[in-house]
């Protein structure tokens, strides 16, 4: 039981909060669920990140984008190692699909941005989820 609860808690944490409605309804997320839902909102941000190393000038957001890529890497690296470990397969559902989905139209959108637009997007973007209360980032199940 112990080993579940870590699992969700470090797989489900950052997940949750990019995708709250998803699971207002009382849906039942899985362990191979929350897996590859937490794997997408990493691999999202890792490329939000390299997108703004290709694209920013600005020291400041570079800097930003930079930790964004390493982190989110270091903890896919370890979400991988941590399912394998357990033996899960993530399982790719209904939210992680919303979730790409959403990145795509927000890439495209922040790709045809330049300079000081192009940063403000970005950097808008990655932190917004924080401006989220609590109870909607983690979910009351988790």
């Amino acid at each position: 039981m112990m080993m579940r609860f870590g699992f969700a808690a470090i797989m489900g944490g950052a997940a949750l909060a990019l995708a709250p409605a998803a699971f207002a309804h009382g849906d039942h997320v899985s362990d191979a669920q929350i897996a590859h839902i937490a794997y997408t909102a990493g691999a999202i941000d890792i490329d939000a990140g390299k997108l703004a190393l290709a694209r920013s000038k600005d020291p400041a957001v570079r800097a930003f984008a930079e930790e964004m890529v390493r982190d989110h890497q270091a903890v896919n690296d370890k979400a991988l190692a941590l399912v394998k470990a357990l033996g899960v397969t993530p399982e790719d559902n209904p939210t992680s699909a919303a979730l790409a989905k959403q990145a795509a139209a927000q890439h495209q959108a922040q790709a045809a941005l330049t300079g000081a637009a192009f940063d403000r997007a970005y950097v808008a973007n990655e932190v917004a989820y924080l401006a989220l209360p609590d109870r909607q980032r983690v979910p009351a199940k988790c």
